[in-house]
């Protein structure tokens, strides 16, 4: 079985397919994920919140996501897979660029991702240059959330949508040819995988974009505490006797089909 490639998702994109993406950190979950089709696999820094009981991603180490994402790809069969750059990993072109090699060289991932654009439009160029993928990141940015002013839908001031749309295209012109849309207005996404020649993968930012990315464990139900509204908890929704690879496969399902996400979990 051949792995899945970046022209490959542009081809669902154009034919108006979903493309299903889901984070996992280890082995057996990407077992469940494959099983069901999953088309993505992001080994997210949000495992400092998930597995590492971080109250965010900012602990979240190089060495961490190197680790994680070995167990990833030593089991993955076909889908894509991204892993994200942690904080302050990518302050510099010299210091991205060895990071970036660890996570592709040493853990195996296809692509890296880092979360935000202006001064970083450079970084994810001197990766390009290098002969290394980048998924970019906008919206929310979960590394950055203190200076955000917290965990806040972005992008709702017409100002603050024009600079997104503005940044998109920078990072697209450099090569990007993946970006992440977190919790921003369905308008706004939608702007965006309309105007920008992207493939556009949103969290809490609509049905209208390329594709969906979830945590996988918000997504059985496993998540303690309050989930985002965005999220959804699919093994629930399925019933007693139903395992994990149905739940993925109930998403997979959902995202195809355009019943997730629903209205409820979008923003306005």
């Amino acid at each position: 079985m051949s792995l899945m490639t970046v022209k490959y998702l542009q081809e669902l994109k154009d034919r108006n397919e979903k493309i299903t993406v889901l984070t996992a950190y280890d082995a057996s979950f990407t077992k469940h994920l494959e099983q069901a089709g999953i088309e993505v696999i992001l080994v997210g820094d949000s495992l400092g919140m998930v597995v590492q009981g971080h109250d965010s991603t900012v602990p979240v180490t190089v060495d961490d996501m190197v680790y994680h994402t070995s167990m990833v790809s030593r089991v993955r069969e076909r889908a894509l897979l991204i892993a994200d750059m942690p904080y302050h990993s990518y302050q510099n072109k010299d210091q991205a660029l060895e990071n970036a090699k660890r996570l592709m060289d040493e853990a195996g991932a296809d692509m890296v991702k880092f979360e935000g654009a202006g001064e970083l439009v450079a970084i994810a160029e001197h990766l390009i240059k290098n002969n290394i993928p980048v998924c970019g990141h906008l919206g929310l940015l979960p590394q950055s959330v203190e200076e955000l002013g917290g965990y806040k839908v972005q992008g709702r001031e017409q100002t603050a949508a024009d600079k997104m749309i503005e940044d998109a295209q920078a990072l697209v012109d450099v090569g990007v040819e993946i970006i992440v849309l977190e919790c921003i207005p369905q308008i706004l996404a939608k702007r965006i995988t309309t105007e920008v020649d992207v493939i556009t993968i949103g969290i809490g930012a609509g049905v209208d974009v390329s594709g969906q990315v979830l945590v996988l464990y918000d997504l059985l139900g496993i998540t303690p505490g309050k989930r985002p509204k965005f999220s959804k908890d699919f093994l629930k929704e399925l019933g007693q006797g139903k395992s994990v690879t149905d739940a993925i496969a109930n998403y997979v399902k959902a995202v195809k089909d355009l019943s997730f996400p629903a209205q409820e979990h979008s923003f306005n």
